[in-house]
Formats: structure tokens, C-alpha cells, sequence
């Protein structure tokens, strides 16, 4: 059996309804455990949930899917825009200007708990020119798009007919059928010295050896799938779910009498931390890590893993996928 597969899944392909567009692969319902109690505070605690099946994009959406998305519509994605005052009252108005953020590589070591030292608000950054201005997408039409905030995913969907999945259906998906794994393919990261997702190789975020061969994005579908057929569904690049963040799994999950069915996660500003203050700009769950994660700074190339961004920040390396959950089509 290949790494990743199991009984489950293959039965699940058997008797999976039509997919309601091409490429997307039927998840179907399950009662999974989620999170994790092994690794990062915010994955706790791991707790079972159900979820009804849905069809998910088999990759990332492309370069190209977005271009066809904004030539239909004439959307201008959020890094085009420059921003308004008024929602920024505390920015200086020299940085006022249209951008994103980009991933700078230091010639050396740096202090890791300052990402500044690697990240860089430029001018004129967004899904076309991933590295900035003088850069474009040619010879990456099956990149995975990014620069794209939650709102342009969001758009995205809509126009396609689809939805953005919740942070339970993302995970259920990425980890393939199987239960309790640390990776999506298995227990093991590297199985056979094998490269099973685009991430870091090296001291980040100073030293790219680009053992997987790609120091930076990769064509969706260059990695093994996970056992439901997905690509890309760790590393690559970060991917948008719709579940405001907080820094755990809800208390509510503890208390409940029963399974949550199909959890959706908390009402916006909600909080169930105390000690953590109130954030200006609230934050959805990302998941799945990207090319970015490293063992020496950021473990989070795993299905448990989450983390929290602004719904009006795009990256470099943050893209997303789409889903259709059955009842869209009635």
C-alpha cells in the first residue's frame, strides 16, 4: 500500500457521488480526532468531530484558475489596492502605498524572534508579481496563486460556484484517512529520504539548500498526494479556512455533550483566552504550512497545525483551494 493510502479512503473513492466540477476529490463524512496534544499550545486539545463529505480542489488554485477568475471579473485583489487612511489610522502616510508581503532571504543568521529581519512590505507586490514589480507569473501558471487576502479568496470561490472550507474540513481532508499520523502521509517525515511536501531544508530563514528541489513556490501536483488523492495539501503554501482564529481549540469542545458536527469555530472577536488581548484586525485560521516552514523555527507542516492571519494581509506564501459541500448543489 502507498504511503498515505488506506482501506478507508479507497472505499471512499468507490462509492464517491460526481464531482460537481473537474478535479476536485470527494471527502467522505467521517468522525476524526482533531488537533493535536504533541506539538504547538494552539493545536489543544485534540478532540473528536464529525463531518459530512464534501468535495475539495485536488491542488492549490493556480496562477492560472486566478487569472481567468480576475479576467472575468475585473477583481482587483487587496495588495493592488492602495489602502485607506481611515482603516490605518496609526500608519505613516509614506506607507500608505499598495503591496505585499515578501520573503527576503539574510545573507546569515538572524535573531529568529524578529520577522523583520526576513519579511519585507514591497511596493507593488500582488498575485502578478509575486517578488515584486519587476517580477511576473510567466512560466508560473501552475504555481499556486498568492498575495491573495481572505476576502479575494473568498471572491474567488463565489465566482466558481464553490466555497472556502472550515478549519475541521480542511484538516479532516489533509490528513488523507488517516488517524492520528503527525504528517499526512504518515508518522515518519521523511519515509525513505523521500520529500513528501515542499518545505525548508537548511537554517532557516538563512541557508535554502532546496533539497525537495525548490527554494521557493512548486507546480501543484509536484509531491506524492496524500491518500485521498490531494496535492499540496501540506507545505507549498499556507492555505485560507473560514474559522476565526483563537489560541486553542474552543473550551466549548471540552464541555460538549456529545461530538461537534461539522464545527464551524467561534463568532468573530470571540475569545477564549483571557490573558490574550484584543486584536485590532481579526484573524482566520491558516493551515498547512508552507515552503517557509523549517525544523529549526516553524514545525507546522502537519494537518494539526494552525496558525493566525489578518484577514487583510497577503504573503508569498499564502494561497488557498476551494470546496463544495453537497447542499450547494440543490
Amino acid at each position: 500500500m502507498e504511503c498515505g493510502q488506506s482501506v478507508e479512503t479507497s472505499e471512499g473513492a468507490l462509492n464517491a457521488p460526481t464531482p460537481p466540477f473537474a478535479d476536485m476529490v470527494w471527502i467522505p463524512a467521517r468522525t476524526f480526532r482533531m488537533g493535536s496534544d504533541r506539538h504547538y499550545p494552539e493545536e489543544r486539545p485534540a478532540h473528536l468531530v464529525s463531518v459530512d463529505g464534501f468535495w475539495i480542489d485536488r491542488a492549490p488554485v493556480t496562477n492560472a484558475r486566478f487569472a481567468r477568475f480576475v479576467k472575468a471579473t475585473a477583481h482587483v485583489t487587496f495588495a493592488e489596492t492602495v489602502p485607506d487612511p481611515a482603516q490605518y489610522p496609526d500608519a505613516l502616510p509614506e506607507m500608505l502605498y499598495a503591496g505585499s508581503l515578501v520573503f527576503q532571504r539574510p545573507p546569515g543568521p538572524v535573531d529568529l524572534n524578529a520577522f523583520t529581519n526576513w519579511w519585507t512590505y514591497l511596493r507593488d507586490a500582488d498575485w502578478r508579481h509575486p517578488q515584486g514589480a519587476a517580477t511576473s507569473i510567466d512560466g508560473l501558471e501552475q504555481h499556486p496563486v498568492v498575495h491573495v487576502t481572505f476576502g479575494d479568496a473568498e471572491a474567488f470561490a463565489a465566482w466558481e460556484g464553490k466555497s472556502l472550507p472550515t478549519e475541521a474540513e480542511w484538516e479532516l481532508a489533509a490528513r488523507g484517512g488517516l488517524e492520528g499520523a503527525a504528517y499526512a502521509w504518515g508518522d515518519t517525515f521523511l519515509p525513505g529520504d523521500r520529500h513528501m511536501a515542499n518545505t525548508w531544508q537548511g537554517q532557516f530563514p538563512w541557508q535554502n539548500l532546496a533539497r525537495d528541489g525548490y527554494e521557493g513556490t512548486s507546480p501543484v501536483g509536484a509531491f506524492p498526494p496524500n491518500g485521498y488523492g490531494l496535492h499540496d495539501m501540506i507545505g507549498n503554501v499556507w492555505e485560507w479556512t473560514t474559522d476565526w482564529y483563537v489560541p486553542r481549540h474552543p473550551n466549548e469542545v471540552l464541555k460538549a455533550c456529545c461530538t461537534p458536527h461539522n464545527p464551524r469555530g467561534p463568532q468573530e472577536g470571540d475569545s477564549y483566552d483571557p490573558c490574550q488581548p484584543k486584536i485590532r484586525i481579526p484573524r482566520k485560521v491558516i493551515k498547512g504550512g508552507s515552503h517557509l516552514c523549517a525544523p529549526n523555527y516553524c514545525r507546522r507542516y502537519r494537518p494539526a497545525a494552525r496558525f493566525p492571519e489578518p484577514i487583510d494581509t497577503s504573503t508569498c506564501h499564502l494561497g488557498f483551494r476551494c470546496i463544495v459541500r453537497p447542499a450547494q448543489q440543490r
